[in-house]
C-alpha cells in the first residue's frame, strides 16, 4: 500500500485557508506572530518631549488598551493606545521590555 504524502496546498475553495488548520492552535500565543514587538524612544513632532512607543503588538484594540494600562501603571506615567501603537510619556524602554518579555513577547529595542 502506497504512503500518502502531505500536500503543500495552501488554499482551496473546498476547505478555505488551510494554514489555520496546520498551525496546531499556536496562533493564540503572542510570540507565534513571527513579528517582533518594537520598543523605541521618540521625540520628533512632540516639541522635544520624549515618549516611549510600542509597535507591532499582535493584539486587538481591547487587548492593546489593557496592555497599555498595565504598562502605564508599571511605569507610573500617562499615555495612550491608538492605531496599534502604545505611547508612554517619558523614556521607559527598559521597564517596557521587561514587562513584554515576561508576558512572552519577542520584544526588541528599535531605533537609535
Amino acid at each position: 500500500m502506497a504512503k500518502r504524502r502531505e500536500s503543500n496546498l495552501v488554499y482551496s475553495s473546498d476547505g478555505g485557508d488551510l494554514r489555520k488548520a496546520r498551525d496546531g492552535g499556536q496562533a493564540s500565543r503572542p510570540a507565534a506572530t513571527g513579528g517582533r514587538v518594537k520598543v523605541r524612544r521618540e521625540t520628533s513632532g512632540r516639541r522635544g518631549k520624549t515618549v516611549t512607543t510600542v509597535t507591532n503588538v499582535p493584539l486587538g484594540d481591547d487587548g492593546l488598551r489593557e496592555l497599555a494600562g498595565r504598562l502605564k501603571k508599571r511605569c507610573g506615567v500617562g499615555g495612550s493606545a491608538k492605531d496599534g501603537v502604545i505611547e508612554l510619556q517619558g523614556d521607559h524602554r527598559e521597564t517596557v521590555l521587561d514587562v513584554l518579555r515576561a508576558d512572552g513577547y519577542d520584544a526588541v529595542l528599535a531605533g537609535g
